[in-house]
């Protein structure tokens, strides 16, 4: 037999030891450090794609869209605060420090949310002038660090949000690279100028429950009741963390799951902790439910969401409200392919860009670098993320309507099957085509 005849089997790769996992044993094995990175996790999850909606058709009526209404308002924080929000739509913009961002984004971060009638948020290290400015409602974290925290701005915003934990890294605490820290970021957080900052994990006063009670007392004084206040949560045990936040006095619980972004940490944190944001959600209205207090505290719910389908489906599965991050930055004008050739310098591309530590961003706006922060037009890209969120808005009502539904609110999870058994766990509805909920009865 001739061998050189013979048909030769390509190589096989390894589906364990893939191509990025060799170049990260590599990688570590060249320099004794870990690898850090911003944005989120990379790896397929279930996510609400899985899921799909069963619009109306003889058993249910649709609502015609051009003749009849569906509201897509929502109020936060009724339960204790004076002065609860009122949102004309069920998104906001979560929480991206300035630092992280340049005061450029953070102004046109509230340029859009104030057109479309929502809420931004300020992420760590304080509360810019551009920001405040510029947003009609502002949420003020409140985390462990306390970079930039002081009384006069706790009574400048609308609402406070208690940050225990981050999706992209539950447990863990935040960093900030020592080229972001420049002049006006290292006199904000009362820091030295181009050093390396990381947060802490917890809070300093934190050693459980009871002392979240205390710290939610004291904001309320120092506010005079009128603030809503928010407790952040990193999707771990939803059920558990969603039901301590409620008996310690929150007016609205905000939940993270692991597909959201984050500034800069750890890529095994990234990829290997917490749990994707459909698993939460359900275990989260089931602890508001066994209170009693499903809709009484709010629920928003972020991480990943992309698109007015996500934001209908989050609501239907119980949620309030959701929070973007990733697509306000991107609909800002972040990992645009008009910058694919500055990318490719950095040696990525646009649609992977995640090096957002390292404040070279050609877009201007992951970057303390003044020369490429002055890249952005603040009003330009303002424009383009309300544009963002009329879409979203109007594609939530589109399917809201098709459902029959007069208020995005209205949705349930009788509006939801799932296409994979994965989802269906998960989500709590039923596999499509059939009447089953993994773990909950039969075919």
């Amino acid at each position: 037999m001739d061998v050189a005849k013979i048909p030769q089997t390509p190589p096989r790769q390894s589906a364990t030891f893939d191509p990025h996992t060799l170049a990260e044993i590599r990688r570590a094995a060249a320099t004794g450090i870990y690898d850090i990175r911003g944005a989120g996790t990379k790896r397929a999850l279930p996510h609400f794609d899985d899921l799909l909606f069963l619009g109306a058709s003889i058993s249910r009526y649709p609502l015609e869209g051009y003749r009849e209404k569906c509201a897509t308002d929502v109020w936060l924080g009724t339960r204790f605060a004076k002065k609860p929000i009122h949102l004309k739509i069920p998104v906001t913009i979560a929480g991206m420090s300035f630092g992280s961002l340049s005061a450029q984004a953070k102004e046109a971060l509230g340029r859009g949310a104030g057109a479309a009638g929502t809420s931004t948020t300020t992420g760590d290290g304080g509360m810019t002038p551009e920001e405040r400015g510029q947003s009609r409602i502002l949420v003020y974290q409140y985390l462990p660090s306390r970079y930039g925290m002081n009384p006069r701005d706790l009574r400048k915003a609308d609402a406070i949000e208690v940050v225990i934990g981050q999706g992209a890294k539950p447990g863990g605490g935040g960093m900030l690279l020592g080229q972001k820290i420049s002049d006006r970021v290292a006199a904000m957080r009362n820091l030295p100028k181009g050093i390396d900052q990381r947060s802490a994990c917890r809070h300093p006063d934190w050693t459980g429950p009871d002392d979240l009670e205390i710290k939610i007392e004291e904001l309320r004084e120092i506010t005079d009741w009128e603030k809503p206040i928010y407790v952040k949560v990193g999707a771990t045990r939803p059920y558990y963390d969603v039901a301590l936040a409620v008996k310690s006095g929150a007016d609205v619980v905000v939940l993270d799951g692991m597909q959201g972004g984050t500034a800069a940490t750890q890529d095994v944190f990234i990829e290997h902790v917490g749990i994707p944001i459909l698993a939460a959600i359900r275990p989260a209205v089931q602890a508001l439910q066994d209170l009693g207090m499903h809709r009484k505290v709010q629920l928003i719910v972020s991480g990943g969401v992309r698109n007015g389908a996500d934001v209908a489906k989050a609501l239907a599965l119980g949620a309030d409200a959701v929070a973007i991050g990733t697509a306000a930055l991107v609909a800002l004008g972040d990992n645009d392919p008009a910058f694919e050739e500055e990318y490719r310098k950095l040696g990525t591309t646009a649609g992977a860009y995640d090096d957002w530590q390292e404040g070279r961003d050609p877009a201007g706006i992951t970057t303390q670098d003044p020369v490429l922060a002055a890249r952005l037009d603040p009003v330009a890209a303002g424009r383009r993320l309300a544009n963002y969120l009329a879409v979203l808005t109007l594609e939530a009502q589109t399917i809201a309507r098709a459902c029959g539904k007069s208020h995005v609110h209205n949705l349930e999870p009788e509006d939801l099957v799932a296409l994979t058994i994965e989802a269906a766990a998960m989500a709590r509805v039923p596999l499509a085509g059939t009447g089953w909920i993994p773990g909950q009865g039969n075919f």
